[in-house]
Parts: C-alpha cells; structure tokens; sequence
C-alpha cells in the first residue's frame, strides 16, 4: 500500500533569502534577496542553476524567453537600487526603467516624502512584478510608492493603482507622514493575474496591523478596482487558482522570534469567501503552475538564525485546515 504524499514536499533548499517566485517553460525562478541571485529550479527533480544576477533582487517573473526582475533598495553600496530589469534567461538582464526616479518625480500616494532633506520612510522598493498585456510590458508592485505601477517595454512608467490609506481596526488614527494621510499605508506585495487574464490580484499589507492586510481585485487593463477584501495580517504575496481559489501568504503571521518555524502560514480562500489554512514557514513568493502551489519558505531566515534556510516548497491540497492556527 503506497503512502500518501507529504503535505508539503521540499522543492529546493540551501536558498538565501528567497522572496519573489515566478514560472515559466516548466521551470520555477526565485530571487534570492541575500545574493541577488535568480535561480532557475527545476520544480520534478530539484536541480538548480543561477541564470541572472541582480543586487537586491525581489521580485522575478518569466515572459517567453525573458525574465523580468525588480530590484529593492538594497543594502549594499553596489546595489542598483529600486528598477525593473529585463533581458533573455540566462543572459544579462538590462534595466528598464528607474523606478525611485519615477518615484521623485510624480509621488503616486501624494504623502510627504522629505523632513529636513531625509526620506520619512522607503520612496521606493519594487517587491513584485508582473509581465502586462500588449502594448504594455509589466506591473510592478512598489512597496514603497504605496503603488501599482506600469511599465512599458521603452521604460516609461506609469501609475495603474493606488489604494487608499487604510483607516479601519488597528490602522484608525495611526500616524503617518503627514496628518492627511494618517492610518497604515496599503503596501503593496503581490501580483497575480485571473485564469483568464481579466483580472489582476494585488497582495497589500497594512503596516503589520493584524487583520487589516488587503488582497485588491483589479480589471487588468483599467485599474478599476473590482473588489477589497480585508482579514488578512501583513500578506505578502498572492496567487490564482484556475477556479478562482487564490492563496494569500502572510509572511510574519503568529511572530514568535524564539519559535521561527512557526512563524508563518498561506491562507487559501475559495470562490465562495471561506479559509482556510496550511503552516508553511516564513512563506512569501507563491505561484501556481501546471496546477500545483509553489510558496517560498524560510524567506527571512537571515532575521533569526542562519542566512541559507531559505526553501521553494509545493504546497498540496492536504496542507489546508479549517483551523486558522
């Protein structure tokens, strides 16, 4: 008699902070924070090869034969700093568009962004990206322009969605950057289209406010905002299942610095609204393909112990439960 398969299976480990996963050709593609690595994983057999380079890379996705990678704010002096990237797999990725200069210019949230000539917060830091429908060339989630942007294949960026400052539960009356804008920014961290491509889901956290994270439910081509749905507690990153199902991770969810692996979970919400839930530790990049949930594990390892715990794992089916702990 065969045993069942494990819940979660380990696709590929010894990562350095993996944050943004994408898909593509059979293949999976993760960067690595810590190592501004893209890696190419091979989701059936676990073999893995770095097919790019990018300081401070965060978000990755794969069109046709490219890769689209956007790069944070970074810690180190070489780093590039907040772009978005473009070129073939495996070869040099160039960028595209500089989206701090972007940023500077045109402030999509409309909050002050400067006291005494210091920034008050992050101006810029792209956590995801998104390949777009012709004409355009991909959606970028700013985390730090509190902003969906979109970027054209010239490099000419654009405001596609700004959600409002969040006001409700534990956000109401918190201080901002300035007094007109008071409550918890509505980060944006995850992208992922509808199976049919007519709607984009945005993945929003909502200054680590429990319960008040959002998951934003776009027409893909206008922007129009469709649906807001709240409930969820610093969600970052999200996916779409063929059916409708999508899949929230919350990165930080039950934070216990002296119990690392079990921080963490992925909450799955079906068509008809209910939730439930699988423990994955630290997960933030998701992705689904050839119908299989593929999350990121031990993302911020580097925050409570070792640097290189870092996972690509499949989640199945049978990891959900009814119990939200």
């Amino acid at each position: 008699m065969s045993r069942a398969p494990e819940p979660i299976r380990v696709v590929a480990d010894g990562l350095f902070g993996p944050f943004g996963l994408g898909a593509g050709g059979g293949r999976l593609y993760v960067a690595q924070l810590l190592t501004g690595e893209i890696t190419q994983i091979n989701p059936n057999t676990g073999g893995t090869s770095t097919v790019a380079q990018v300081d401070g890379a965060q978000g990755v996705d794969r069109v046709g034969q490219n890769l689209l990678v956007v790069s944070g704010e970074g810690d180190s002096p070489t780093a590039p700093g907040p772009a978005l990237w473009s070129g073939p797999v495996g070869g040099e990725l160039t960028q595209v568009a500089d989206l701090l200069a972007f940023e500077l210019r045109n402030n999509p949230d409309g909050q002050r962004q400067f006291r005494n000539g210091e920034p008050l917060d992050s101006l810029s830091n792209p956590f995801a990206v998104v390949a777009a429908p012709d004409p355009e060339f991909a959606y970028v989630a700013d985390a730090g322009a509190n902003a969906v942007l979109k970027v054209s294949s010239s490099g000419r960026v654009r405001r596609f969605f700004v959600p409002s400052v969040i006001t409700t539960g534990e956000c109401e009356g918190r201080e901002n950057n300035d007094n007109r804008h008071r409550g918890c920014d509505p980060v944006p961290t995850g992208l992922a289209y509808s199976a049919d491509g007519t709607k984009l889901y945005v993945s929003a956290l909502a200054g680590e406010a429990e319960g008040e994270g959002r998951v934003y439910i776009l027409d893909a081509v206008t922007g129009k905002k469709l649906d807001e749905v709240s409930g969820f507690s610093s969600p970052t990153g999200i996916a779409v299942a063929r059916d409708g199902t999508y899949y929230v991770s919350e990165l930080l969810e039950n934070f216990n610095p002296g119990n690392p692996e079990d921080i963490g979970r992925i909450v799955r919400v079906a068509p008809n609204g209910t939730r439930t839930y699988a423990q994955v530790t630290q997960p933030l990049g998701l992705v689904i393909t050839g119908g299989e949930l593929y999350s990121t594990a031990w993302s911020v390892s580097f925050f409570f112990g070792p640097p290189d715990l870092g996972q690509v794992v499949e989640v199945r089916p049978s990891a959900f439960s009814s119990s939200p702990s």
